[in-house]
């Protein structure tokens, strides 16, 4: 893939956007093998490759300069906006509406916030697309002085999204480095963005966190799902369950599946599918996956664990290896933390796993693990 922001080192976010493809693929299943080296009996599949562009279906933008003439993008070294609007790992279905986002900047009047100066009002915009097409456009603005304008000009700026699509403003007061505030008030009757994997309906609200590449994130869940219908355990938990992909997948033939999230967003929108799909042994639970394991009277027969970079706690790992669960599938984004716990889960042995291309042009991947219990 060539990127002209790249060559023109105006964005260097991808850092191996020089390297041909394959030779990343290869390379990432190289970092894996050699970070899960002291598992011996653990088989890779082949790593699984993704689209090497136009495959972020979320694009985090920075809104800067001014508004008669705004950019789209990013921050330079200097807190000025660098405008990105036509980056290639970004959808093209995300790429075209970033004329309709700068269209509303001025025919609305939103001030881009200054960094360097700390002022202004409209920070950021977050769009996120979901393979029915929909998308989620999210307003961040440092205060409520545009919300009116904003909500008033809804139904002009529906005619110009998908059907489906979802809107809100989100509220940011503070000057720090960060995405998205606390407050949050969507626009929109529909709540939720649609997501269709492998035929689960999947449900996004504007703060819960969704994969940022569908096609990875569909082939991550069918992976798993064979696992767990290879094993055919009786019941499951999913834990750190986000908006329920794996619990979701793996939700079959009256299987008992319980899905552990802190995120109360998140649970919220895993419940909606719940309700669409009649799960009757389906449930989510708003809990801290660790104290959830500590606390159950009963341990089921199977595991999915997706914790984010840190990893699993101590504590957890400790809990599976004294427990009567038999399987686990363990999904990482960072094989360092990865190899640390499945040294720590000495009762189970690594039997599979796949690097799944979460993130070309990166160094980053996804790995998702299988293990069975070898030890009482």
């Amino acid at each position: 893939m060539e990127c002209l922001y790249f060559s023109a080192g105006r964005c260097r976010s991808c850092t191996q956007m020089p390297v041909p493809y394959v030779d990343q693929l290869q390379a990432k299943a190289d970092h894996c093998a050699t970070a899960l080296a002291q598992f011996p009996e653990l088989q890779f599949l082949p790593p699984q490759a993704s689209s090497e562009s136009g495959f972020r279906n979320k694009a985090k933008m920075v809104i800067s300069g001014t508004t008669e003439n705004p950019t789209i993008g990013i921050l330079d070294a200097d807190g000025h906006g660098v405008d990105l609007r036509n980056c290639g790992v970004c959808a093209p279905e995300l790429r075209a509406l970033f004329p309709v986002i700068e269209r509303f900047i001025k025919e609305l009047k939103l001030i881009p916030y200054d960094v360097p100066k700390g002022k202004g009002q409209l920070k950021h915009v977050i769009l996120t697309l979901s393979d029915t097409g929909a998308v989620m456009v999210r307003w961040v603005l440092r205060t409520k002085k545009h919300f009116v304008a904003l909500r008033d000009s809804l139904p002009q700026f529906l005619e110009l999204l998908p059907r489906y699509s979802v809107v809100s403003v989100n509220f940011l007061p503070e000057h720090k480095a960060v995405l998205e505030g606390e407050e949050e008030i969507i626009l929109t009757r529909r709540t939720t963005l649609e997501f269709g994997l492998n035929g689960v309906p999947m449900h996004l609200r504007p703060q819960g966190f969704f994969q940022t590449n569908t096609e990875i994130a569909a082939a991550l869940y069918r992976q798993a799902r064979q696992w767990i219908t290879d094993a055919n355990p009786a019941s499951l938990w999913d834990l750190y369950s986000g908006v329920g992909g794996f619990a979701l997948h793996c939700a079959e033939g009256g299987r008992r599946v319980q899905g552990i999230e802190t995120s109360t967003e998140a649970v919220a929108a895993a419940q909606v599918t719940v309700e669409e799909m009649g799960l009757e042994n389906t449930t989510f639970t708003a809990m801290d996956a660790t104290e959830f394991a500590l606390a159950a009277e009963q341990a089921p027969e199977a595991v999915i664990v997706n914790p984010p970079r840190r990893g699993i706690t101590a504590d957890l790992a400790q809990w599976l290896n004294d427990s009567t669960v038999q399987h686990v599938v363990y999904s990482s984004c960072n094989s360092v933390s990865l190899a640390r716990d499945l040294a720590w889960l000495d009762k189970f042995t690594a039997k599979q796993a796949r690097v799944m291309d979460m993130f070309p042009q990166t160094n980053h991947y996804e790995v998702i693990v299988r293990l069975e219990r070898t030890a009482a």
